[in-house]
């Protein structure tokens, strides 16, 4: 079976280590402690809990600048609009939330960078949509601020494309480059334990080579969380997503790649399978007898006159691969993505000359 699959996508194996720019050491990795799965403390919902353990006492004299609405139910939005406004209690409760929650974040992130895999770690790039707010991004600012004062040496920084965006994008890294020479676009999937996003990327590959001006030229979401569909329900759903975005791609006159990359919850195993991690998902998505990607390519068999290649990974990974043109003044880098959990990977920049530098060095040595 493994085999077979691996045939389909013509290209590589699926949750690969080894992609045409980086090297991935590590992708998924659930640390734990006393209390748990370390990335329970560093998420939105612990963010949450942490605004609701510090409006509990204001609550009861009355006080609570945030008014009834529980912490849950309070939108992203309204949060930042309370940093900014003239009611200093309510802007010092969402701070005081801040701290707390960056105090948790530099905890697990220290404990990431203490594991053999992220040794050596220069640089931290932070997505996940807790980071699309203004709370965000001072929670990733403090977090930089602790380690930095612990004399951790690595940077802690936003994603830069919107999230939502940097999970399309990142697939483009997926494909070999000789893709980008006679096409100027690829489909691209993002699945989530909420939603499902197809869209079309325009790799825009002759103004950047290094694919650093890419962008999602259109997109659909779907909240399959909302309709609890079955896993087979979710599979139509998403064929006639990818479908659609083919047919708009082709009257537009894109030149799309007979190519889709996928980022998916869970360890993905090289045959397209996924072992563990996709328990959000509709339906049974670990089960031996199910297989996305030669579902896909079964649906989908072709994308202009040829055959179709499909390539998944893990969500995280795809996510932290949308910064790989922006990384290239560090070796060893990884990705954290704050959501309904805490997404991981690492990554060590492949190089680019074949390691002709290396034989320089020893040629001059000689």
């Amino acid at each position: 079976m493994a085999e077979d699959i691996v045939t389909t996508t013509g290209i590589a194996r699926h949750g690969a280590t080894r992609l045409p720019s980086v090297e991935v050491n590590s992708f998924n990795v659930e640390l734990k402690d006393d209390e748990g799965f370390l990335g329970d403390r560093a998420s939105k919902k612990a963010f949450r809990k942490i605004l609701d353990d510090l409006r509990k006492p204001l609550k009861k004299n009355g006080d609570d600048p945030l008014g009834k609405k529980a912490s849950g139910e309070i939108a992203k939005s309204e949060l930042d609009e309370a940093l900014e406004s003239d009611d200093i209690a309510a802007a010092a409760l969402v701070h005081s939330a801040i701290e707390e929650f960056a105090q948790e974040l530099a905890y697990v992130t220290r404990r990431f960078l203490k594991t053999k895999a992220w040794a050596d770690t220069e640089r931290i790039v932070v997505g996940g949509g807790f980071r699309q707010s203004r709370v965000g991004e001072l929670a990733i600012a403090r977090t930089d601020i602790l380690l930095k004062a612990e004399e951790f040496e690595v940077d802690l920084v936003p994603i830069r494309f919107h999230p939502d965006d940097a999970g399309l994008i990142g697939t483009l890294h997926l494909a070999p480059s000789w893709i980008f020479e006679a096409h100027d676009s690829i489909l691209a999937v993002d699945i989530g334990g909420t939603n499902i996003r197809c869209g079309v990327v325009e790799t825009r590959w002759k103004k950047a080579p290094d694919l650093s001006k890419a962008a999602v030229w259109k997109s659909e979401l779907w909240r399959h969380a909302d309709d609890e569909p079955t896993r087979e329900g979710a599979v139509k759903r998403l064929v006639k997503m990818l479908k659609d975005l083919i047919a708009e791609a082709e009257t537009e006159g894109l030149k799309l790649a007979p190519f889709i990359g996928i980022a998916c919850p869970g360890v993905i195993d090289a045959d397209g399978s996924i072992e563990k991690g996709a328990q959000n998902l509709p339906g049974n998505w670990e089960s031996s007898k199910f297989n996305l990607p030669a579902s896909l390519v079964e649906a989908i068999p072709e994308i202009g006159d040829h055959d179709t290649a499909v390539l998944m990974h893990n969500d995280g990974v795809v996510q932290g691969l949308s910064e790989v043109p922006f990384m290239q003044d560090v070796e060893c880098w990884g990705v954290l993505t704050i959501g309904t959990g805490l997404g991981n990977a690492r990554f060590t920049n492949r190089r680019k000359d074949n390691g002709k530098d290396e034989k320089k060095a020893k040629k001059s040595k000689d």
